[in-house]
């Protein structure tokens, strides 16, 4: 089974199809299919990447979403039931953890190769702190801002992995309000600073509470 577990469901684009991932995307990539189930794969080590579950509202009722969607256990165990029914070795793993969070900021430094890149050690839910670079004007020591963690699918559609930024490891994104798809968000560069009374530090990131956060003039 994997840890990592990225789904997404958009009827309205792409029809009753559940596209999921397990792995990042790599060049060389092949895919089998077994009924209603497509399996993406790495052509060179045969590792599964994802699968893609089509009619997928047959197995998993009342299915909603526009977007990335957390599964639940039960959801995850259907499908699972699928796979092996088809004949996939391969099984998913439930990860509903939160892939949005409010952060803080607790040490920033100049990235050693870089002269626009800063290395923050930012501390996100569970008590986890991250090393993140980020390439944001106004990013500073002691603020509260919106971490995307490894697994987060960006309203463009990107996904955030774990990777390195000129050299340097970095744990996921701390974003900007137009990065995240807020209404009326400012169009310059610069990451989104949360009000530190209003916002907790670990928690979800509520979109719907932050939508209120620009206005128009």
């Amino acid at each position: 089974m994997f840890a990592m577990l990225i789904s997404s469901y958009n009827p309205k684009h792409l029809g009753d199809v559940l596209i999921t991932m397990i792995k990042p995307d790599v060049a060389k990539q092949s895919f089998e299919k077994k009924e209603n189930v497509v399996r993406i794969f790495n052509q060179e080590t045969n590792e599964t990447i994802g699968y893609n579950f089509f009619d997928v509202s047959e197995t998993l009722i009342g299915l909603n979403g526009q977007g990335q969607v957390l599964l639940t256990a039960d959801q995850v165990k259907l499908l699972n039931e699928l796979l092996t029914k088809v004949g996939f070795d391969d099984l998913l793993e439930e990860d509903s953890t939160p892939k949005f969070v409010v952060g803080y900021v607790e040490e920033m430094e100049a990235h050693p190769d870089s002269d626009h890149l800063h290395v923050t050690k930012t501390r996100v839910d569970n008590d986890q702190v991250l090393q993140i670079v980020c390439g944001a004007p106004n990013i500073e020591q002691d603020q509260t801002v919106v971490v995307a963690k490894e697994g987060a699918m960006m309203p463009t559609g990107a996904i955030i992995w774990n990777g390195k930024l000129r050299g340097v490891e970095s744990d996921g994104m701390i974003c900007s309000a137009r990065e995240l798809g807020l209404p009326n968000a400012p169009q310059k560069r610069g990451i989104l600073v949360l009000p530190a009374d209003e916002y907790h530090v670990g928690d979800e990131f509520d979109f719907d509470k932050a939508a209120t956060l620009f206005t128009k003039n």
